[in-house]
């Protein structure tokens, strides 16, 4: 998929915000299957930041590859603050990355009542043990709410390498 400019020029930053930072990244995505991991990676020299990415569409994903725990599947549901802050804690204890930014949400179609279309929840989890969330909602189609949460999820790595 060719990422647009304000896509690329955002992992650009991101990279070298982090380089700077001596800081690497691990992705832990559902909704965005692997393209926050993507964009960043689309960016020559990135292997020095982008430590490893975690694609975990499926709940068992989720538990089998960053320690969901199960429980939450049926308590608050996929797409929801605690999956998202368990994923991100997840992506820190199954990797050597610094920091782990996580995307779990519904794209669409398919979206309930309480689970509507656009409706992601982000969490960024630094090694240090600060963890950030954001519960967002975006429109337009199922690609732009993908692309907003890449961006988004730039955000949250970006506010976790300004916090020591």
């Amino acid at each position: 998929m060719p990422f647009d400019q304000e896509i690329r020029e955002r992992a650009a930053e991101v990279l070298e915000l982090c380089r700077v930072s001596g800081l690497t990244i691990a992705t832990v995505e559902s909704c965005t299957g692997g393209l926050v991991s993507a964009a960043l990676t689309e960016i020559a020299g990135s292997s020095d930041v982008v430590e490893r990415g975690f694609v975990t569409y499926t709940n068992a994903a989720k538990a089998t590859l960053v320690d969901v725990p199960t429980a939450l599947f049926d308590t608050v549901g996929a797409v929801s603050e605690e999956v998202a802050r368990a994923m991100a804690a997840g992506g820190i204890a199954r990797s050597d990355a610094d920091i782990a930014v996580a995307v779990t949400g519904v794209a669409g179609p398919g979206a309930s009542e309480s689970k509507p279309a656009g409706l992601v929840h982000l969490a960024a989890a630094r090694r240090n043990g600060a963890v950030i969330h954001e519960r967002c909602r975006f429109q337009g189609s199922r690609s732009a709410v993908r692309e907003a949460s890449v961006l988004r999820a730039f955000d949250l790595i970006e506010a976790l390498v300004h916090r020591s």
